[in-house]
C-alpha cells in the first residue's frame, strides 16, 4: 500500500514531516520561523502540507527572514 501524505496535518504530523519533535516544531512556529496552522474548526488547528513542502524548497522565505504564505 502506498503511503499518502494528508492535505492538512496536525501539529504532530507536521512535526513528523519535518523530522522534529512536536515541542521543537511548536517553538519554531511561535518564533515565526515556521508557518502558523489554521483553525479549520473550533479548537482544530491544521497545517497545509504544501506549505511545509514549499518551506523545505525555500519557496516561502522572504528577504526579511519572514514567511510568504
Amino acid at each position: 500500500m502506498k503511503h499518502r501524505t494528508p492535505f492538512l496535518a496536525s501539529e504532530r504530523t507536521a512535526a513528523e514531516l519535518l523530522d522534529m519533535k512536536p515541542a521543537e516544531f511548536r517553538q519554531l512556529v511561535k518564533a515565526g520561523h515556521l508557518p502558523r496552522g489554521e483553525e479549520i474548526a473550533p479548537g482544530v488547528v491544521r497545517w497545509e502540507t504544501d506549505h511545509l513542502r514549499n518551506l523545505r524548497a525555500g519557496k516561502l522565505a522572504r528577504p526579511d527572514g519572514g514567511l510568504e504564505l
